[in-house]
């Protein structure tokens, strides 16, 4: 029996935070107004950490640009980011670790709380087919057409990860009960509730919230960008 293997993305396979670097990413290329969008990117960064994030309000802000470019467009400005910012930042650890699970055949998946534009290409890095991430409303529902600049569907952020996940499985034909382990690896404490739901939650470079979590739980910690 094959087990499943969750994977949150930033911070936890990726030593950065591939929605905050996209917003700094859009103000260094002049689409955004500097000042004010560089402040609102950090303010929301900081809800995030502190658990505090309105997660729709967020994605209003971070979506909105998106609307105002030709798909052709952005995904030129998205290689440039993975070029500049994303592909320099992958450590072979992180990479190793997805590799392991692929090779014992484990059902994988990136579960994330970014949006699915910045976070796609990032997921085909580590070769993992399955993202669930944050969905982004095109203008007539085809994938190709150009962005609205709001979410669509179930935001996968805290309990809504859970929520998402259950239902890629459900389209499987599958539930938890189907795979003997269950893996979930993450950094931050709002996915707490998802660590919860697996049978092998891993605090992966884990913040001060949940590695004191992790430790009186018993879960196991990774510290995946440590030096070997």
């Amino acid at each position: 029996m094959a087990n499943l293997a969750l994977f949150d993305l930033d911070h936890t396979l990726i030593p950065t935070d591939s929605d905050h670097e996209w917003g700094r990413f859009m103000v260094k290329l002049g689409i955004v107004d500097a000042e004010r969008f560089a402040q609102q990117n950090d303010r929301f960064y900081a809800d995030y950490k502190a658990g505090v994030l309105d997660i729709h309000a967020y994605l209003v802000a971070m979506l909105t640009p998106l609307a105002k470019y030709s798909r052709a467009q952005l995904k030129a400005w998205h290689d440039q980011y993975m070029h500049e910012v994303i592909r320099p930042a992958i450590v072979p650890a992180a990479l190793e670790l997805v590799r392991r699970h692929k090779d014992a055949g484990d059902l994988c998946c990136v579960v994330t709380a970014t949006n699915e534009f910045i976070t796609g290409p990032i997921a085909d890095v580590f070769g993992v087919d399955k993202l669930i991430a944050c969905e982004v409303e095109t203008v007539d529902g085809h994938p190709d057409s150009p962005y609205t600049g709001r979410p669509t569907g179930t935001p996968s952020y805290r309990e809504g990860k859970i929520v998402r996940t259950e239902q890629w499985l459900a389209s499987l034909g599958k539930t938890w009960s189907d795979f003997e382990r269950s893996y979930f690896y993450s950094d931050s404490h709002n996915d707490i509730p998802l660590l919860e739901k697996v049978t092998d939650p891993i605090a992966t470079n884990p913040d001060a919230t949940l590695r004191d979590y992790a430790q009186k739980a018993g879960w196991r910690i990774l510290d995946l960008f440590q030096p070997s």
